[in-house]
């Protein structure tokens, strides 16, 4: 696979250090538990929700194929952008947290590596061919104006691959924990792409299995009062014991997903969303 990325191309803000990484000059803090670095990465691999997640987001980059390298903004330890590299398509990741970059040049030894906000990172107008931003729009308290920010950074024919959590009456402690801003709904999601001018492509619901538990072990002891804050090993705990989740039933609903996805059906519910977008082949820059 060619490379497509250069770093001079997408900013001039960005030097390369000792460690194969990418550095923009300036950094600004994000709504992101600095601890859950750590915690992902050491669930990450074992993971039935992670690795659900990655093979939807995988289907639907097959099914609308970008035209040259995904930036993987905010993509933490590289868990996403490895299962992009790994199935041909080439991948540079974004994320603000030193922890998360180092992780994913170090131990997932993903090639581009740039440690740097959206903002800090100075990307040029129309420089990037295909954003990928995967459980990240909800940590942004301003969502439209990043919206904007991104059909700006994005090449005409430009694509966005993008995950959030769904439904925002399924908020719960973990939604406060993880500094999470809101969680939407498909039609929230095409609403806000479609203001900003994006042709919505593709919008549906995944995870929809998981509605009832996550409402039932989640939602409700939040809505009665019961309000006790995680401890990072209780979202170990939740995550290690979902690698072992999957049943033969539940493993064949989830390949049902991802039928749906290559077949560009929808799912009517979830507790996650998968939107596809495409900023118009003669759109102009946008915002500044």
């Amino acid at each position: 696979m060619q490379s497509t990325f250069e770093a001079q191309a997408l900013s001039e803000r960005l030097a390369l250090d000792e460690t194969g990484i990418w550095r923009a000059p300036h950094s600004a803090p994000v709504s992101f538990p600095v601890d859950d670095y750590a915690a992902c990465f050491r669930v990450e691999d074992g993971s039935f929700w992670f690795g659900h997640r990655n093979r939807c987001i995988t289907e639907a980059v097959r099914q609308w194929q970008p035209p040259g390298f995904i930036l993987d903004v905010g993509g933490g330890n590289g868990f996403v952008a490895g299962g992009l590299i790994e199935a041909g398509h080439e991948t540079v990741l974004l994320e603000p947290g030193a922890e998360g970059a180092r992780n994913a040049r170090a131990f997932r030894l993903i090639p581009h590596v740039i440690c740097a906000t959206f903002d800090g990172a100075g990307l040029k107008p129309a420089s990037v061919p295909a954003v990928g931003l995967f459980d990240v729009l909800e940590h942004i308290e301003d969502d439209e104006r990043f919206i904007e920010k991104l059909k700006r950074v994005l090449r005409p024919g430009g694509l966005v691959y993008l995950t959030v959590p769904a439904h925002q009456w399924l908020w719960s402690i973990t939604d406060v924990d993880a500094g999470h801003f809101r969680r939407y709904s498909t039609r929230q999601l095409t609403s806000r792409f479609t203001a900003a001018g994006f042709d919505v492509l593709y919008a549906t619901y995944f995870f929809e299995t998981l509605v009832l538990p996550f409402y039932l072990l989640r939602t409700l002891p939040f809505q009665l009062g019961f309000r006790e804050r995680r401890e990072v090993s209780r979202y170990e705990a939740e995550h290690a014991a979902g690698g072992k989740l999957p049943s033969r039933a539940l493993q064949r609903l989830f390949d049902r997903e991802l039928r749906t996805i290559a077949a560009h059906r929808t799912l009517p519910t979830g507790t996650s969303c998968l939107l596809v977008a495409r900023k118009p082949a003669g759109a102009t820059a946008g915002v500044t």
